[in-house]
C-alpha cells in the first residue's frame, strides 16, 4: 500500500506543510492512521484513494495547527523554516504523477483559488471568507460549485 500511494499522499501533504522534513513526519502518521482505521472505510461513500487523501489532508492541517509545530516555528532561526518556493513547486510537479494539477487548471481561476486555499493551504471556510473578504455563505456556495465542477472534470479524465 505504501509503495502504491505514498507518492500521491506525499504531494498532498507537502503542499500543505511546505517542508520536506515535516512532510516525512506527517506521512508516517498518515499511514499509521490508515492502518488503524481501515475498518472505518466504507466503499459506498467513495473510493479508497479519496478516503486516504482526506486522512492525509486532515492530518497535515492538524499538524500545522498543533502547539508543538507552532512552538518549533517560534524557536527556529529564520533561515531554517523559510522554504524555497521554486524547490517546493518542482517537488509538487514531480509528485503529481496522477495529473491532478492539469485537472485543477481546467477550473476557473476563482475556483482554483478556493480549492488551493482549502485543500492545499489548509484554510477553513471561515478563514477563506476573512482572507478573500467575501461572506461565509458565498465561500460555501462557491466551494460547493467548485467541487461539483472538479468532480465532473475528474469523471472526464477517467
Amino acid at each position: 500500500m505504501y509503495d502504491h500511494y505514498s507518492g500521491a499522499l506525499y504531494g498532498v501533504i507537502l503542499r500543505i506543510v511546505q517542508s520536506k522534513e515535516y512532510t516525512e513526519e506527517v506521512i508516517q502518521d498518515v499511514f499509521v492512521k490508515i492502518w488503524n482505521s481501515i475498518h472505518q472505510y466504507d466503499s459506498s461513500k467513495g473510493r479508497f484513494y479519496t478516503w486516504m487523501i482526506n486522512i492525509a489532508r486532515n492530518t497535515a492541517i492538524d499538524y500545522l495547527k498543533s502547539k508543538g509545530f507552532q512552538n518549533q516555528l517560534k524557536n527556529q532561526p529564520l533561515p531554517d523554516f523559510v522554504y524555497n518556493t521554486a524547490e517546493l513547486s518542482t517537488t509538487n510537479k514531480s509528485s503529481d504523477f496522477i495529473g491532478f494539477s492539469n485537472v485543477l487548471e481546467s477550473l476557473e481561476v476563482d475556483k482554483q483559488e478556493l480549492i488551493d486555499l482549502a485543500y492545499y493551504q489548509g484554510y477553513t471556510q471561515n478563514e477563506i471568507s476573512e482572507k478573500l473578504k467575501i461572506p461565509l455563505g458565498t465561500v460555501k456556495t462557491k466551494m460547493r460549485n467548485a467541487l461539483i465542477k472538479l468532480k465532473d472534470l475528474l469523471k472526464d479524465y477517467q
